[in-house]
């Protein structure tokens, strides 16, 4: 799945999407809890390093 499509899928910015995925930017709950769900993973699951 391209950031594109991920980004449509959660109603976000691909800007904002490829901000998260550099470590630029902090996000809500609201927002992981929307890629988790995009991505058929637990949002705990984008947390493990």
């Amino acid at each position: 799945m391209s950031m594109t499509e991920l980004a449509n899928i959660c109603g976000i910015e691909y800007r904002q999407v490829a901000d998260i995925e550099l470590g630029k930017i902090n996000t809500t709950i609201s927002t992981v809890k929307a890629l988790a769900l995009a991505l058929n993973l637990k949002p705990r699951d984008l947390f493990e390093f």
